[in-house]
């Protein structure tokens, strides 16, 4: 895991950033089932993402999460689809939501047909379809409460800051010497258990040598001991949408190559947008000493991985992708991607800078929460400064077991993960000034997440606790 950051941003190599559009909608009603004589109650929340501003003359389609209740049959927190939200260009607003009940894969199928005669009852009124494999199974209406609904819906209403994930994959390195860059991608095959690692990096050594292309490739089987191979070093000529180096490629939706007896070709679908790990800011402005994003900080991923004999087909294996881009290793770092399920992610880097003031420091800890499509904390910095140094957040960085904990708001969080040896690769390599660095790595480590809110005057509540047994993808390393 590398930290740091420096380098000038080329006008070419600038993220495209652009507004869209986000909010939250509540909607109750009935349903009946096909065979059924009863009706059960239904209620759907949703978090509605769009990469643009909504134009009412125009079509915007829109990502859509959440949670899907019917009475006796559903309970689903992972529940997601798409909106077609086009209320003067086809005058509907469509939805098409898939979700699991009883076991069942269904799909809701609807939408708000939208008329100038009856404006209110036409957006607000959802008559929908389930359907099971194409094959209709029930019927029913949703409806949007105007009195308990209308506020917070208005107030959920969001206009972010959308970057164009492809963009965050281009490569940064503008010539500088002492410089280093990696797009890495971590990932658990759900039929065999076997974590994967696909590490790519771009070395600029300090001292003006050429730059080169390196890295490996990892899996670490439910059974058996870790396996490893790296690619490298080759020539680096910078390509226009990722790492490319003598036959290896990590570029926006694909990860090819070989290294030693390893083979991989996957195809990544991204879900939701980038997750900026450390101020968005720092990205474009690189002040601070470490700079990381996760342009797919959830994604599933199908193809082939080969290692010493043994094949994997993945199909939609989930994991993510990062990019760091800096001076070289922290001097102590620690690092965790945890896939929580439901559309949830967790992601901290904790790291003591090699900067002669910040090394005197504890570790600096950036942890970014998405839960239910929003993130927390708000601001990146506050789980590293908190409030004028006051509040931030802790790590205890050891092994097998290291710690992370802090509060924001009226929520606090304590994450413990556990590396066992026997599912721990240790490997080093060499930063832009010459000095080694160690990283000690698992694909399939252990980690219990357990996030508490305060109520008065009951103190604080269990809000969510996650346990993640050998899914958990972590790291400690030193220089």
């Amino acid at each position: 895991m590398t930290a740091g950051t420096g380098a000038r941003f080329e006008p070419g190599a600038r993220t495209r950033t652009r507004r869209g559009t986000a909010f939250r909608e509540t909607m109750l009603g009935t349903v009946r089932l096909d065979g059924e004589d009863r009706t059960r109650r239904i209620r759907l929340d949703l978090r509605v993402a769009a990469d643009r501003v909504l134009r009412p003359h125009a079509t915007t389609e829109a990502r859509a999460g959440g949670r899907l209740r019917i009475t006796g049959l559903a309970d689903d927190p992972g529940a997601e689809g798409e909106l077609e939200i086009s209320p003067l260009a086809r005058r509907r607003i469509r939805y098409r939501i898939g979700f699991t009940a009883d076991g069942r894969r269904l799909t809701l199928d609807g939408w708000k047909s939208v008329t100038p005669r009856r404006p209110l009852t036409s957006m607000t009124v959802l008559p929908f379809t389930l359907y099971e494999n194409g094959a209709r199974v029930g019927t029913g209406t949703l409806r949007f409460p105007l009195t308990t609904g209308l506020v917070p819906f208005l107030a959920s209403f969001r206009l972010p800051r959308r970057e164009a994930a492809d963009a965050l994959t281009a490569p940064r390195w503008n010539g500088e010497p002492g410089r280093t860059e990696v797009w890495y991608t971590t990932l658990t095959d759900p039929a065999t258990g076997t974590g994967l690692w696909l590490h790519h990096e771009l070395t600029a050594p300090a001292d003006g040598s050429p730059p080169y292309a390196h890295g490996w490739a990892a899996a670490f089987p439910a059974h058996g001991p870790v396996r490893h191979a790296r690619f490298g070093p080759h020539p680096w000529e910078r390509p226009g949408e990722g790492f490319t180096a003598a036959g290896v490629s990590a570029t926006p939706g694909r990860l090819t190559g070989s290294a030693g007896t390893f083979r991989w070709d996957l195809a990544e679908r991204r879900a939701g947008a980038p997750l900026f790990t450390f101020p968005r800011w720092s990205w474009r402005r690189p002040l601070l000493p470490a700079a990381q994003i996760l342009p797919a900080a959830r994604a599933a991923y199908d193809g082939t991985f080969t290692f010493e004999g043994t094949t994997l087909t993945l199909d939609g294996a989930p994991g993510g992708s990062a990019r760091i881009y800096g001076h070289g290793n922290a001097r102590r770092w620690a690092w965790l991607h945890a896939d929580l399920g439901g559309g949830d992610v967790l992601e901290i880097v904790a790291a003591v800078s090699m900067r002669p003031v910040l090394r005197r420091l504890p570790p600096l800890v950036f942890l970014r929460l998405r839960r239910s499509g929003a993130t927390w904390p708000r601001r990146a910095e506050r789980s590293a400064v908190g409030w004028a140094g006051l509040g931030r957040f802790r790590a205890d960085v050891a092994l097998p077991t290291w710690t992370v904990s802090g509060r924001a708001g009226r929520r606090r969080i304590r994450v413990e993960v556990t590396q066992p040896a026997d599912r721990t690769l240790a490997l080093d390599y060499t930063d832009p000034d010459g000095a080694r660095a160690l990283c000690r790595n698992s694909e399939r480590a252990d980690a219990h997440v357990l996030l508490e809110r305060r109520w008065w005057p009951g103190g604080w509540r269990t809000e969510a606790e996650w346990h993640l047994d050998g899914t958990a993808h972590a790291e400690v390393g030193t220089r």
